[in-house]
């Protein structure tokens, strides 16, 4: 019966990193440059990633089905597009992941208490200026880190 119990939680341990991380391949062009098409990144389970920051990359579980996006707006916050840059309030957003921006407006969209505003590659990308803000409770998986080369 103890050599059971030591199995069962060796087997425990060797698949407790399965729990916590796994990966999943980019589909699509939404998230270039910074991600492509065909790469693998390694995701965390939200109960275990802590709370939302500006800049994280999450995959969502958007209208259209699951997507990767990084968080842009947090609750109580009012996102607006002006020439093409980001503006959170009255404050231009540094987005040095972005590569070209196509000078549009839009907005504003207004993050509620537990909403999130979400896109990246504004060019070619569904993302919040379609959906506007999404639940938390659409965050399914935050990205930690990324294979370097698409496969």
């Amino acid at each position: 019966m103890k050599r059971i119990r030591l199995y069962g939680f060796a087997l425990l341990l060797a698949l407790s990193p399965l729990a916590v991380i796994h990966p999943v391949t980019v589909e699509g062009h939404s998230m270039e440059p910074g991600l492509r098409s065909g790469q693998l990144v390694f995701a965390l389970w939200p109960w275990c990633a802590g709370s939302p920051r500006r800049g994280q990359v999450w995959i969502v579980n958007g209208p259209n089905g699951p997507a990767i996006k990084r968080l842009i707006g947090l609750p109580g916050e009012r996102v607006t597009e002006k020439g093409g840059d980001l503006w959170i309030g009255g404050t231009r957003l540094a987005e040095p992941y972005v590569a070209r921006v196509d000078a549009t407006d839009g907005g504003p969209w207004a993050c509620g208490s537990g909403y999130l505003f979400l896109g990246d590659n504004r060019p070619n990308s569904e993302d919040g200026r379609l959906w506007g803000a999404l639940s938390r409770s659409a965050l399914q998986s935050r990205v930690l880190f990324q294979d370097p080369a698409p496969r």
